[in-house]
């Protein structure tokens, strides 16, 4: 029997990879919240589906399950205080973490980042659980694009904004 890889080897190591950043919006009203992700990524082109991983001790994960719907906002160079507030710092939570940002509503009610360099409207299609994630698969429903807008990315442990 093989013995467990120590979990403070594999985040350390998963800090070495280069991630776009992205922020994932979910509930309605009073009752939001949303998270930093860098595990959102395209599944598929036909139909147009997509995936995000979303640790179920968060409180977005509860959100998904309760509405079905969500936002993934890829985030710009000029998005960190965004990222910063999606991630918690500095005890941002709930409804507070989309303070400070211009937001529009989508066509299934889901919130996108003004100003992202692409956004999308999903509807949940399975939420698939391993480990202490599920993987969320979405099925996009209408998306917004912004050029030039540069990247926001994630690599050792901090946020690096990328101008094109």
């Amino acid at each position: 029997m093989s013995q467990l890889l120590p979990k403070e080897s594999f985040t350390n190591a998963m800090r070495a990879l280069v991630g776009n950043c992205s922020v994932i919006t979910v509930g309605d009203g009073d009752d939001r919240s949303g998270l930093v992700v860098t595990s959102a990524t395209s599944l598929s082109a036909e139909p147009p589906l997509l995936l995000a991983c979303v640790n179920r001790a968060s409180s977005s994960w509860p959100l998904l399950k309760k509405y079905g719907t969500f936002g993934w906002s890829s985030l710009g160079a000029a998005h960190q205080k965004v990222a910063e507030n999606f991630a918690g710092f500095g005890g941002v939570s709930g409804v507070d973490r989309y303070a400070g940002a211009e937001w529009t509503t989508a066509k299934t009610g889901a919130l996108l980042l003004e100003g992202a360099p692409a956004a999308f409207d999903c509807e949940v299609e399975e939420m698939i659980d391993r480990g202490t994630h599920s993987i969320v698969i979405g099925s996009v429903r209408a998306v917004q694009e912004n050029a030039r807008r540069g990247a926001l990315v994630y690599w050792k442990g901090k946020f690096h904004p990328f101008e094109d």
